[in-house]
């Protein structure tokens, strides 16, 4: 929550975190006060009971979230996520990071999220369809392809975003693609969509190292998170150079000092759910040597680069002093807290931000609204292209504002957002435009 007048004192919350970023980035701006109120709060939040019959026979009602928090710039965006850890606050949060991740972007979209909390892994596929669809049941006046539109996130995938869309379809009675991204192919999905926000956040590594005179072939990276973005942006950094040591998922992590064979270690994780080094011909897959370490270990190895792509708050002023990698690029959602933030920074981290890295997968979803509108759809190249400019062009002006007002670079991304949303929010009229005679 930013500190206005009028407002009440913010809570200890992710919300309140997140708010301090922007706070900071308000000194090196001008912005109307009309605008700093508009996005101090959530436009509107949304908690409903989702009842679902189990294939026991028995009855869970689980909790679901939808936050809108700005639509001045367009219809909500933000993805759906299914976890035990899912909140309000962080449903809410999430949504803020959407709305600046939008405007930095230059993408006609507000800023939204949803959550469910469940544990998927205990659910069977049949539940999980029937929680994604009562999901869908309970929001349905809620959201639109011009009003809020969902896409996957943690623990939800293509498949789920084609059961939402399906289940909106039929209560519209109207075949609604728009409504939801990330959908399979043959329901509308554009191509480039599953791997877009690794494929962005390859885009601005490959544009920022440069800039520091890194090499890919001397540079050394560790990724928190071997989910569908950290696994496939380790296999891009892989392919192009760079020296991948160590890697992780939710139950622990590998360290190869000499560096990982990536597509290798995906095909074993992949057949066999473990993660190891390995190197594997064919199907045959030999262990390599290696040290297992946990995910916060991980965090504090002595890399160039670090890439969490996991879950927020992973990095906090506990074990930001202990950070050895002189980069970090966020690809999950807020995983530095703004007190680890300060740490960083002066230290001399350069620490390139969630809505800037991360933006690769709300973009092809802007392409894919497009598409499902236009009922024409683009090659996998030509989405990449696009996503190229895109992402190269926006992370060169946070650069140049980073450069010109000598601040870090998350601070001079939310400049960049926040101009473009103060004039959306100021375009519709300000205090001073009704004063002035």
């Amino acid at each position: 929550m930013i500190a206005t007048k009028n407002s009440p004192k913010p809570a200890t919350s992710l919300l309140a975190d997140a708010s301090k970023r922007l706070e900071k980035a308000l000194k090196y701006i001008s912005i109307s006060e009309d605008a700093i109120a508009r996005l101090s709060y959530p436009k509107a939040s949304l908690s409903v009971s989702i009842p679902v019959r189990m294939d026991n026979g028995s009855l869970q009602v689980f909790t679901g979230y939808r936050v809108r928090y700005d639509d001045t710039r367009g219809p909500g965006k933000g993805g759906v996520r299914y976890h035990p850890n899912v909140s309000l606050d962080e449903v809410q949060s999430l949504a803020f990071w959407m709305t600046f991740k939008c405007a930095l972007l230059d993408l006609p979209f507000g800023g939204a999220k949803g959550g469910i909390i469940v544990n998927p892994k205990k659910l069977s596929k049949a539940e999980v369809e029937r929680l994604s669809r009562g999901y869908v049941n309970e929001i349905a006046d809620f959201i639109g392809p011009d009003i809020d539109i969902l896409a996957p996130d943690v623990y939800t995938n293509s498949t789920i975003m084609g059961w939402m869309m399906d289940r909106y379809s039929t209560i519209k009675r109207q075949l609604t693609r728009g409504v939801v991204t990330g959908k399979p192919l043959s329901l509308g999905g554009s191509q480039g969509r599953d791997k877009a926000t690794a494929t962005g956040a390859f885009y601005v590594i490959q544009m920022i190292l440069p800039k520091f005179n890194c090499i890919p072939q001397d540079t050394t990276v560790a990724i928190q998170g071997f989910g569908n973005a950290g696994a496939t942006l380790a296999e891009l950094l892989f392919h192009a150079g760079y020296q991948v040591v160590a890697v992780s998922d939710s139950k622990g992590g590998i360290y190869a000092p000499s560096g990982l064979d990536i597509p290798s270690v995906r095909e074993h994780k992949y057949r066999s759910r473990e993660m190891k080094a390995v190197y594997c011909r064919d199907t045959v897959c030999d262990i390599v040597e290696h040290r297992t370490i946990s995910n916060q270990e991980l965090l504090t190895l002595d890399v160039d680069v670090l890439i969490p792509a996991a879950l927020e708050n992973q990095i906090t002023a506990d074990n930001a002093p202990d950070v050895k990698a002189k980069y970090i690029f966020e690809v999950a959602n807020g995983p530095i807290d703004s007190a680890a933030d300060e740490i960083l920074n002066n230290r001399g981290i350069e620490v390139f931000p969630d809505i800037l890295v991360n933006a690769g997968g709300v973009t092809v979803s802007h392409f894919e609204w497009v598409q499902n509108r236009n009922g024409w759809y683009w090659t996998l190249e030509e989405v990449n292209q696009r996503l190229k400019e895109k992402m190269t062009a926006e992370t060169q002006k946070v650069w140049d504002i980073a450069q010109t007002n000598q601040i870090d670079i998350r601070t001079a991304a939310y400049v960049h957002g926040l101009k473009r949303l103060g004039e959306a929010i100021d375009a519709k009229g300000t205090r001073d435009y009704y004063n002035t005679n």
